[in-house]
């Protein structure tokens, strides 16, 4: 035990880059996937057949490109997105050119998870927002993200530890991050113990992200009070 907190004390500085670098690439994911995938999803409830404004040729669209974007393997998906890629960001190698890939992908789990979500919002609250008026933009606000915020929450919980996981994929591809690390510096040469000690601050950065989350969803949670 003691030779393994030796060799982690000796790589402190590319264990705390490449903490760093996941942190990036899963920032700018969660961040895609607020700001891309909560709107997709609310389209995707919205505008879907039966819905409080439905327009079938948005769904459609909407629905195929998340369908195909999950349906893809992930590793697959980044190699075919290298061109994307190095148009948007001048590269296709590194953490910024790791986090399109990555960003692509959470805004589509998050607007499937984000879809169920609001399904799940029972249609008396529809009802009653247009019963009083409201404007699309305050039946999203108002009403539906309200009632639904405690699931929100936990499905973006659920996609940023997906992104824990889909980030350490990229170290295969140059993207950095404690999955490069593990690679480089436990598996290529055959240091296990530090591959092994990567893995655990893997897991415990997952229990820390469903703890939050958890918890916020429940602070959140107006249902019962």
């Amino acid at each position: 035990m003691n030779a393994v907190w030796a060799r982690l004390a000796e790589h402190r500085g590319e264990i705390t880059t490449a903490i760093v670098e996941t942190g990036y690439m899963i920032g700018n994911s969660m961040l895609a996937a607020v700001l891309v995938g909560l709107p997709l999803g609310t389209i995707l409830y919205l505008a879907r057949p039966g819905g409080p404004y439905e327009r079938r040729w948005l769904h459609a669209a909407v629905n195929v490109f998340v369908n195909v974007v999950r349906s893809v393997p992930f590793l697959l998906f980044v190699v075919a997105l290298i061109p994307l890629t190095r148009w948007l960001v001048g590269t296709s190698f590194g953490t910024t050119a790791a986090s399109v890939p990555l960003a692509i992908v959470a805004a589509a789990l998050y607007a499937r998870f984000s879809e169920q979500t609001l399904l799940d919002v029972p249609s008396q609250t529809v009802e009653l927002a247009r019963s009083l008026g409201a404007s699309p933009r305050q039946l999203i606000t108002r009403f539906l993200y309200s009632e639904a915020r405690s699931g929100l929450i936990l499905s973006l919980t659920t996609v940023t530890i997906s992104m824990v996981s889909y980030s350490t994929i990229m170290g295969v591809v140059g993207g950095g991050g404690v999955g490069d690390f593990a690679i480089r510096y436990g598996y290529q040469t055959y240091e296990y113990d530090l591959m092994y000690a990567t893995i655990a601050l893997m897991i415990v950065a997952v229990m820390l992200i469903q703890g939050t989350g958890t918890l916020l969803a429940r602070l959140l949670d107006h249902r019962g009070r």
